[in-house]
C-alpha cells in the first residue's frame, strides 16, 4: 500500500514512500489505552499483551490527523500547547493545536481510514503552518519565544517566533519566520540546551549536520560528521555559529543537552563490591584474601581483586571443556581509577570503575596459555598490570 516497488511495476521505493498528498499524525490517548489494558482488551503475542490496530480505532485509542508529506518529528512545544511537524517536501512547519485536537476528538469524526481509525480533519486541528525554508526536519525551543528548525536541503537553521503564551517573550510577530543561518552541510537533527523541556535554557543550539566535505583535512574516503555549535542567545536575527566540531560516528541523530549542575554523579561507587545493575553490593563481591581458584568437576571459580597494579590472582590454571564464573572486585576507591580486564582468545573485555563487581561466565574451548591485562594501562611501566590464564589439553 505504501511503498511502491520497480519489480512489481510500480514507482521505485523513494517516490513510492511519498506517493501520497498527506501522511497521518498518529495521535494516542494514553487513559483510553491504559484503560483497554486493564478491561484485558489485549491480543496476547508471545506472551506480551498488544493493543491491536482494529481495538485502538474502535476505543478511541487513536486517531490520525493529515499532516504534510514525508514528517519528520513531532515536537511538542514547552508550554504543551502545541505540537510542530516538519514535512521534509514541504517548506512550511504545520503547528497543531493540542486543544483543538482534544476538541476534534470529542467531537467525533465521521472520515475514517481502511482499516476504522478516526480521521480529523486538518484545517480543523492546525494551528497554523509558518513557511521557514527547503526541507525542514526537526526543531527545538528555546526559552524566548523563538522554535528553531532544521532545513536539509537549505543547509540551515531557521528561527521563528511561536504565539500562544510566548508571544510576551519577543517583540516580533507571532508565527513568523525571522532568520537563517546557514550550517555546513545537509542538517538533519538540532538539539538546543535543555529544548525538549518544559523550561528551556535558550544559550545554545547544536547543529547536527549530516556531511562536512570541506571543513576538515581529508584523512581518507570516510569523512566525518559536523556539529556546529550556534549562540542563539541574543535572539532577533543574531545567531552565528561560533564552533565546528567533527564527530567520527554515523549519521547524527536525536540528543539531549542538560546543565551540568543538574549532573549529581558518584565519583566512586558507595561501596566496595558495588553492582551497578541491582544498585547494591553484590553478595559474590570479592575481600582482600578471599582471592582464589576452586574446582569441582568441571566447573572452576575464580575469584580475583585489582588494585593498582595487580591482579589477584596472578595465574589461573584451567583445561579444555571447563566452565568457568570469574568473579572481580576492584578495590580501588580513588577518583578515576578504572581497571579494565581483557582476556584475549574468549572475546572478553570489562571496564571496572573504582569499587565495581563484575561476574563473568564462559566455556573454554582452546588451550594455549592467555595474557589477561588491564586495558587501561594504569601505570608507568604500561603493561605489568597482567596475568596468565593457562589452558591444559583435557
Amino acid at each position: 500500500m505504501a511503498t511502491g516497488g520497480i519489480e512489481d511495476g510500480n514507482p521505485p521505493l523513494e517516490a513510492g514512500i511519498s506517493q501520497a498528498d498527506m501522511d497521518y499524525l498518529h495521535i494516542f490517548d494514553i487513559k483510553k489505552m491504559t484503560d483497554a489494558v486493564a478491561a484485558g482488551k489485549t491480543d496476547l503475542i508471545n506472551g506480551f499483551p498488544v493493543i491491536s490496530l482494529e481495538t485502538a480505532a474502535s476505543e478511541g485509542i487513536l486517531h490520525f490527523a493529515p499532516e504534510p508529506k514525508s514528517p519528520h518529528g513531532a515536537d511538542v512545544t514547552p508550554d504543551g500547547e502545541f505540537v510542530v511537524v516538519s514535512g521534509k517536501l514541504d517548506p512550511h512547519v504545520t503547528v497543531y493545536s493540542v486543544p483543538k485536537i482534544k476538541a476534534a476528538i470529542a467531537a467525533g469524526t465521521d472520515e475514517r481510514d481502511v482499516f476504522g481509525v478516526g480521521i480529523l480533519d486538518f484545517d480543523t486541528v492546525v494551528e497554523v503552518q509558518v513557511e521557514v525554508g527547503l526541507g525542514p526536519l526537526h526543531t527545538q525551543f528555546d526559552n524566548q519565544g523563538y522554535a528553531y528548525t532544521s532545513l536539509f536541503l537549505d543547509s540551515a537553521v531557521a528561527r521563528w517566533t511561536l504565539g500562544g503564551s510566548f508571544s510576551d517573550l519577543h517583540s516580533e510577530p507571532d508565527w513568523e519566520l525571522i532568520t537563517k543561518t546557514p550550517v555546513h552541510y545537509n542538517i538533519g537533527h538540532l538539539a538546543t540546551a535543555e529544548g525538549d523541556t518544559v523550561s528551556p535554557d535558550g544559550k545554545y543550539l547544536v547543529a547536527m549536520n549530516k556531511w562536512s566535505i570541506d571543513r576538515f583535512n581529508v584523512v581518507g574516503p570516510l569523512l566525518p560528521q559536523n556539529f556546529q555549535l550556534l549562540d542563539i542567545s541574543e535572539g532577533g536575527e543574531t545567531m552565528p555559529v561560533i564552533y565546528d566540531s567533527p564527530i567520527g560516528v554515523g549519521e547524527p541523530h536525536y540528543a539531549q543537552i542538560i546543565k551540568a549542575d543538574k549532573l549529581k554523579a558518584w565519583e566512586v561507587y558507595p561501596e566496595v563490591g558495588w553492582n551497578p545493575e541491582t544498585m547494591s553490593v553484590d553478595p559474590r563481591a570479592v575481600a582482600p584474601g578471599d582471592e582464589g581458584v576452586t574446582r569441582s568437576g568441571n566447573e572452576v571459580t575464580v575469584k580475583s581483586t585489582l588494585i593498582r597494579s595487580h591482579f589477584t590472582p596472578e595465574r589461573v590454571n584451567v583445561k579444555v571443556g571447563d566452565h568457568v564464573t570469574w568473579h572481580m572486585t576492584n578495590l580501588e576507591t580513588a577518583f578515576d581509577a578504572t581497571h579494565g580486564f581483557a582476556l584475549p582468545g574468549q572475546n572478553i573485555n570489562l571496564s571496572l570503575e573504582p569499587g565495581e563487581h563484575q561476574t563473568i561466565e564462559f566455556d573454554v574451548t582452546d588451550e594455549g596459555v592467555f595474557t589477561f591485562y588491564c586495558t587501561e594501562f594504569c601505570s608507568a611501566l604500561h603493561l605489568e598490570m597482567a596475568g596468565f590464564f593457562m589452558v591444559a589439553p583435557n
